[in-house]
């Protein structure tokens, strides 16, 4: 199946349902399975995300984003890790900048899942399935620091109802581009899938859902701030948007802002996460040091 699909809707499908139209032109494709890309904003109608009750009128130009393939497996790795916390219902690992947190296409291994299903001899929650074994939430390839991860369904299921409820405590620094005009505040702005552009999130009313990052800026270095965050909500991409829709995109986010020589990807860490231990219901906090590409790009633009 290819990975666009674009029709054009002719006389004999006016009138008819977006889902049931293209179930029926593209093989292979389910009715609940396009209702699902609709959903996700994968599927445009003149350029504009659209409901899947969406009624079709003659001329109008359909195009549909097509998700790659699963992969079938993931297999084990000895990659060293950065175990910040261990016990037998979770880990806290420290992840490095540059790691990718589960196999996709373009990266089958040397990931984060591929170390975890050699350091723990597979005792992981198997909620996510088998690629994503054990991972409760996620954070970007560029982005380093703190990561929890479950080791069984039980202390998956107690994880997850925490970070639904917010209650979860996940805070990032990042160096950000501009000025602030204010020194704190709330980006409080929905996020969804970018009409055009599949790979991006953007703040849009269109299919998306709540999102809310608390900022505190630590620092202004004429024309770069250092900035800590906080998440309310834990959505795609949520910091990196949030901040280039303020016009203050993350030094170094070649997605949302600009390049920066000598950086791979954007300069954010996950400085901190809390939460209620899933077995003991006792509250637990950690804190990741800022790494080293983090504190020369501070040193460097503090010398500007």
């Amino acid at each position: 199946m290819p990975d666009r699909i674009e029709l054009a809707v002719l006389d004999e499908a006016v009138s008819q349902r977006l889902d049931s139209y293209i179930s029926a032109a593209v093989d292979g494709l389910t009715r609940s399975g396009v209702q699902i890309l609709i959903d996700k904003g994968m599927v445009t109608v003149n350029g504009n995300t659209v409901s899947k009750s969406y009624k079709l009128r003659k001329n109008d130009k359909i195009v549909a984003e097509m998700p790659e393939p699963e992969i079938s497996e993931a297999l084990p790795e000895h990659i060293p890790l950065d175990i910040v916390y261990e016990d037998s219902d979770l880990l806290v690992v420290n992840k490095p900048k540059g790691m990718v947190v589960h196999p996709a296409h373009g990266n089958l291994n040397g990931t984060l899942v591929n170390a975890l299903l050699y350091h723990c001899k597979g005792s992981l929650s198997g909620i996510n399935g088998v690629i994503r074994p054990g991972i409760v939430h996620r954070i970007d390839k560029n982005t380093s620091g703190l990561l929890i991860v479950a080791k069984n369904d039980s202390a998956h299921v107690g994880l997850s109802v925490q970070i639904k409820a917010h209650s979860f405590t996940r805070e990032y620094e990042a160096i950000a581009t501009g000025v602030f005009k204010e020194t704190a505040g709330t980006v409080d702005a929905p996020i969804g899938r970018h009409p055009n552009e599949r790979k991006k999130m953007c703040v849009t009313m269109q299919n998306s859902k709540n999102a809310v990052t608390h900022y505190e800026v630590i620092k202004q270095y004429g024309g770069y701030a250092h900035v800590r965050l906080r998440l309310e909500t834990g959505r795609t991409h949520q910091i990196r948007v949030h901040l280039a829709y303020i016009g203050n995109a993350i030094l170094g986010d070649d997605v949302y802002g600009k390049p920066y020589k000598g950086l791979d990807g954007q300069c954010l860490h996950a400085r901190k996460i809390g939460f209620i231990h899933p077995g003991t219901a006792e509250y637990m906090e950690f804190e990741s040091s800022l790494p080293d590409y983090f504190e020369k790009i501070l040193l460097k633009i503090g010398k500007m």
